[in-house]
């Protein structure tokens, strides 16, 4: 096994600390037990003093207390959704951090350390692939066993300038009751299940801005990347294929099967897009960002060749594509979707000056690199046909193909989720440039129904991390967070009992056998016991007759596989005898 404190985004303080720092309690909820631990020092973070009324079902009475309140109630959320028989500990604080008028960090976590390697305690299953790292809670739950007892899994820190202070957002706060009522402040037990989902399992662990990998070894999220434009996931990829692909805009997936599943229940259909026809060699989609003004994109798209449109190079615009004045070949635009490039105008006069000539639809191909485009702002109720914007890249594809004759539709298709490729694969963040801390390990924002794990925390999110609300969990389990509702390694969808009957001893109606509850850790009764296999016997029997002769013919297969004895097989069946079952 290897383990590795990460200190690329994810990096924290030293472990030395934790001597020092006392555990908050907790209640133990759904399969995965998570406790915050207080990093705070006297009179500040958790343990402020100062005196607060109780809000949205938070009881506390200290600013403090309701602090560390909401984050446990955010921890148990997830601990519901979670399986893992190792806690998990969240070492958290709230300090200064960077607030303006219009902008704020409003917190960051992330795991303190990888693993790879790793086996597993019989039989829970290890590493979910060789020379992989996983995430320290995540690599714990399929251990079954703490790999790091000494330390916090996950490491968390939360913007305590985020307090009603006028130069902060304007005077927002964070909203610390549990009931979602958070109105225009924000709501703190979203923000807590977003960075705790990092700390958990998503986010990935190469250097957004070269592309390399910790130990040149790849991840469990990195894993399940994959550039559309490479056909390559980023394990699969140089240093500078994944540098590239970090800024590679609406064309990096997911492609975890969980995900996939459950995304057309959550995603939204209808995706802007501008689809290219022909030729063969260009037919494919272009992410677009829409007009404020003119006709709003539909459905059924409109359609046509596509045609440069030339003007003047004059005070108006120094380009003959700016579109910055009128026309000088409106007859080669006329009935067809005009190219035109950003620049000195207003997207709206460029647009109006198309329509002028004939055109049916506008692409405005920015001039800048970047992505994914921007949308198209001005205002000119005059304007009546649709118009996008595309990037400078996309711009320069069409353009070297415009002698061919390009042929496309503007328009939403209804086939393509929002937040998805053509394939249904959900969208991750790539935007260009590269944003250290936003980039990949997030959503596409283009995602709709807004998303958990998006970049940026929207208010209509609530505090659901499962479907048919957000695809969190969905991640979750295709990164290796199995359902194990017993807790004995056996995931559920194998385990013969998911909810097993794990007392030390078989009793039957009451009555102890005394004699030791094997678990079956393989074979075809894997994530059984003998309790389990003699309450299978009572759900299919017709009758108490039918009861007491399949628990006779399982206690003599168990004799014969030296399972149990002789006067082990008497006490089972004196009990199952005087059962009153089924």
């Amino acid at each position: 096994m290897r383990k590795q404190s990460l200190t690329a985004k994810f990096a924290f303080l030293s472990l030395a600390l934790i001597g020092i720092l006392a555990f908050a309690s907790s209640e133990v909820l759904g399969q995965a037990v998570i406790t915050i631990v207080n990093g705070d020092g006297p009179d500040e973070g958790f343990n402020d003093p100062t005196p607060v009324d109780p809000v949205g079902g938070n009881t506390g009475t200290t600013l403090g207390q309701q602090r560390l309140i909401a984050f446990q109630f955010a921890a148990n959320i997830w601990g519901g959704k979670l399986a893992s028989n190792v806690e998990i500990r969240i070492l958290a604080r709230f300090n200064p951090q960077t607030c303006t008028a219009t902008s704020a960090v409003l917190g960051s976590a992330g795991t303190t350390f990888i693993f790879r390697d790793f086996p597993g305690v019989t039989p829970f299953p290890g590493a979910v692939a060789p020379s992989t790292w996983h995430h320290s809670a995540l690599a714990d739950k399929r251990a079954g066993a703490d790999l790091n007892p000494a330390g916090p899994d996950i490491q968390a820190t939360f913007n305590s300038n985020l307090n009603g202070n006028p130069a902060c957002l304007g005077g927002r706060k964070f909203y610390l009751g549990l009931d979602s009522n958070h109105g225009a402040d924000v709501d703190l037990v979203v923000v807590l299940l977003h960075e705790f989902g990092h700390g958990l399992g998503f986010s990935q662990f190469a250097n957004v801005s070269t592309g390399a990998q910790t130990q040149n070894l790849s991840d469990v999220y990195g894993k399940q990347l994959l550039d559309l434009s490479t056909g390559k996931t980023w394990d699969q990829m140089t240093n500078a294929e994944r540098a590239a692909s970090a800024i590679n805009s609406r064309r990096v997936v997911f492609t975890g099967p969980t995900v996939a599943a459950e995304l057309p229940g959550v995603l939204s259909p209808g995706t802007p897009l501008l689809r290219v026809n022909a030729p063969a060699g260009l037919a494919g989609n272009f992410a677009v960002g829409a007009a404020a003004f003119g006709s709003p994109l539909s459905s059924s798209g409109i359609s046509g060749n596509v045609a440069l449109a030339l003007d003047d190079a004059d005070a108006a615009g120094p380009l003959t594509t700016d579109a910055c004045s009128p026309i000088t070949n409106a007859a080669a635009v006329a009935g067809k979707i005009a190219l035109v490039d950003r620049g000195t105008c207003g997207f709206n006069v460029k647009v109006k000056n198309a329509q002028d000539a004939g055109a049916v639809a506008v692409i405005v191909a920015d001039n800048v690199a970047g992505g994914p485009p921007a949308g198209l702002g001005g205002a000119d109720p005059t304007v009546t046909i649709p118009s996008v914007r595309i990037t400078l890249a996309d711009g320069n594809t069409i353009k070297a193909q415009l002698g061919a004759g390009v042929n496309a539709t503007l328009g939403v298709d209804l086939s393509v989720f929002s937040g998805a490729d053509a394939l249904g694969r959900a969208l991750v963040n790539a935007p260009n440039p590269v944003q250290p801390g936003s980039s990949i390990s997030h959503w596409d924002p283009v995602a709709f129904r807004n998303q958990l794990m998006e970049p940026a925390i929207n208010g209509d999110l609530t505090h659901s991390v499962t479907s048919p609300e957000d695809l969190t969990l969905a991640l979750m389990r295709d990164v290796g967070w199995f359902a194990d509702a017993d807790l004995d390694g056996i995931a559920d969808e194998v385990d013969c009992s998911p909810n097993s009957d794990r007392r030390p001893t078989v009793i039957i109606d009451g009555c102890d056998t005394g004699v030791p509850n094997t678990f079956f850790s393989s074979g075809p009764n894997a994530g059984c016991t003998i309790s389990d296999l003699i309450r299978r016997c009572a759900a299919n029997a017709g009758n108490h007759g039918g009861f007491v002769s399949c628990v006779s013919h399982l206690t003599n297969e168990l004799k014969k596989d030296g399972l149990i004895t002789g006067s082990q097989k008497g006490s089972i069946m004196s009990c199952a005898a005087n059962a009153g079952l089924p």
